[in-house]
């Protein structure tokens, strides 16, 4: 049963969605599991540039069935605009299939995540306030609107009405905001509906049928490790589960369906909102890797925190996804540099020395970077394709990162083209070898 997961190791924004893209050529099936439009993959093809929100990136490829799993949050209205996009642009959509079991995002959810935010003021956990986290919420009280409801008025206006009841208070600001009027609401989502239902499926069975064929089926996750809700930096986290294990979760399969674990990382790490980043550089430096990364959030175009790559961060998101395999992206962000720094432990405020990633919020808010610097490359990678041709200060630096982590480094991203790769070691056998 051939299957890759593809997950964050770091705070997101890592490039998961050009891996997922190179992936999907041989695929049969690319299942989104997590998340909602609070992620934002990039695919660079030629001249082209797609960005993803909510579709899989794998809808490039005619021959592979796009799934939004059970696990993902929908805000109709940026499928809908995603779907018409890609048709403008003569992209068959024909192939994307959406769980009918996935949660939508409604008006009240965008009004209670702003509302919630401008009430912690500078306590805010910098959530991208499409509606994400009170959408879970209502998932988890059983109080939620699925992508099945919108196909049964009854229904539909039943759940709206019995959502909105223990939320009067909090929604009084907005009482007279058009966009909560019953009525309209069961319409414009009924509306919804009535577009997407020829995409909406079993996507379960679908996956069940696609690995007991031994087709290859990828998992792609949405943020990081770092911030998954159970596992991350709480409460400057994602309001799901982009863990491997949230996967099986996500769009109905079991732990033994998925083959390898390939976690995604840049040469260096990001971060964007609110919460602890031990190694961030809140200087020239740090300005100049966010100019030559590029480093604005797809979703939100807020400049992303930037700093030195953590390896004591990055061991500890290995462990918990059971990673098979890093990709190492953005290398080429790092040329030209006289020596790099890497992260291999940390120093409590009380002068200790850890190098395990800590379990308490308050000693990480405290610590400070303890590094190891290694010589650069002074030379531009961005024309290497193959493991020969790069630079033996850089293959210096991907064998530190792999005995750090304890986790072989099979790709690396050396520019943001579909064909800037290069394979450090031997493909995965789930993938066709080169002739």
């Amino acid at each position: 049963m051939p299957s890759i997961c593809i997950v964050g190791a770091q705070w997101g924004d890592e490039g998961k969605g050009k891996v997922v893209d190179l992936l999907a050529e041989n695929a049969a099936v690319v299942a989104r599991f997590q998340g909602g439009n609070n992620a934002g993959h990039t695919i660079v093809r030629g001249d082209e540039v797609f960005k993803f929100h909510l579709i899989p990136s794998g809808i490039l490829y005619p021959g592979a069935t796009c799934v939004i799993g059970n696990g993902v949050v929908i805000d109709p209205s940026v499928l809908i605009g995603e779907i018409d996009g890609l048709k403008e642009r003569g992209v068959d959509v024909g192939n994307l299939r959406v769980s009918a079991n996935a949660h939508v995002i409604m008006p009240y959810h965008l009004m209670l995540d702003h509302a919630g935010e401008a009430k912690l003021g500078k306590l805010e956990i910098g959530t991208t306030k499409r509606g994400i986290g009170p959408c879970y919420a209502d998932k988890s009280a059983r109080l939620g609107i699925r992508i099945q409801d919108l196909l049964d008025e009854k229904i539909l206006k039943q759940k709206i009405m019995a959502a909105l009841e223990p939320k009067k208070l909090m929604l009084r600001p907005f009482e007279r905001d058009p966009a909560l009027d019953l009525q309209a609401m069961t319409e414009q989502y009924l509306l919804y509906g009535h577009r997407l239902e020829q995409h909406i499926a079993d996507t379960a069975s679908l996956l069940h049928r696609a690995l007991d064929d031994e087709q290859l089926v990828i998992f792609e996750g949405a943020q990081a490790a770092l911030l998954d809700i159970d596992h991350g930096t709480y409460p400057f986290v994602t309001s799901s589960n982009p863990v491997a294990g949230a996967a099986c979760v996500g769009s109905g399969v079991g732990p033994r369906d998925i083959t390898e674990v390939w976690g995604v990382a840049k040469a260096y790490a990001t971060r964007v909102g609110a919460g602890p980043f031990p190694t961030e550089l809140n200087d020239d430096l740090g300005d100049e890797i966010r100019r030559r990364g590029g480093e604005f959030g797809t979703t939100t175009g807020r400049p992303r925190r930037t700093g030195w790559i953590d390896l004591v961060a990055l061991r500890y998101a290995s462990r918990i996804n059971g990673m098979t395999s890093l990709v190492i992206t953005k290398l080429d962000v790092l040329d030209g540099f006289e020596t790099l720094k890497l992260c291999t432990g940390y120093r409590t405020a009380e002068g200790a020395e850890v190098d395990a990633f800590p379990y308490h919020q308050t000693i990480l808010h405290h610590v400070t970077p303890i590094y190891t610097e290694l010589p650069g490359w002074n030379m531009d990678i961005t024309g290497m394709r193959t493991a020969e041709e790069l630079p033996e200060a850089l293959r210096d630096y991907l064998r530190f990162i792999e005995e750090a982590v304890g986790v072989p480094v099979g790709l690396l991203g050396v520019g943001p083209a579909r064909d800037q790769i290069v394979w450090t070691g031997e493909r995965s056998p789930l993938l066709p070898q080169p002739a």
